[in-house]
């Protein structure tokens, strides 16, 4: 397997480094892709399952088992709407899809990855974090916000994505036991801190060390 993982915090830089990353080590890389691929296993409008993720960000089974699905006559097909699948079906279709990407190849961001491939023995486990009250301000000057709308968001981000590993994998997400790689994108510059973590999976064998 040839994988990256990468778990974020709020404002710490996953949706800037996470494909950096992938470009330094020459492999896709995978965010709203996930879901998307997810909803169109169930049947759900690509279009409509890109709009809730926008707005749901890391949180998207709860958006979807908030629709009406049925299968098809058969029991195999896509779902229809009617009647809603339970949240073990949308876990059970984003590990596949995971384990997919993990197969070929990809550094994939969120949807608890690192715990879901914990057996992918080449793979590279990464937390981008650091304190929240560096993450708000950092937020807030990045985005133009005020601290009261920034510190919001990032709370609130920060929620939605630990209650996901929680309530599916029944663990802590900001435990370092999960990673190889803890790094706090507070205090470096995120260049630096692609570029660590391209070193780091090229250690692991994931990629060849780049020309030059």
């Amino acid at each position: 397997m040839s994988v990256v993982t990468i778990s974020a915090a709020f404002g710490a830089g996953g949706s800037e480094i996470g494909p950096a990353v992938a470009a330094g080590l020459g492999l896709p890389f995978f965010d709203r892709a996930i879901p998307v691929s997810v909803a169109g296993r169930l049947g759900i409008p690509v279009r409509d399952a890109q709009e809730k993720d926008e707005r749901v960000d890391a949180g998207w089974w709860r958006v979807l088992s908030s629709m009406s699905f049925v299968p098809d006559a058969a029991g195999v097909g896509p779902y229809g709407r009617a009647a809603v699948p339970d949240e073990r079906t949308f876990q059970l279709q984003t590990e596949q899809v995971l384990h997919e990407v993990a197969d070929s190849g990809g550094v994939i961001l969120g949807r608890a990855a690192a715990i879901v491939l914990v057996e992918a023995e080449s793979a590279l486990h990464v937390r981008l974090t650091g304190p929240v009250e560096a993450r708000i301000r950092a937020h807030a000057q990045r985005n133009g916000l005020a601290a009261k709308d920034a510190e919001q968001e990032v709370r609130e981000n920060d929620s939605a994505r630990e209650a996901y590993v929680k309530r599916l994998y029944h663990c802590d997400a900001t435990q370092c036991r999960h990673y190889h790689l803890v790094i706090d994108t507070t205090v470096l510059p995120w260049e630096a801190v692609s570029d660590l973590i391209v070193r780091a999976a090229q250690a692991r064998r994931i990629a060849e060390p780049m020309p030059g």
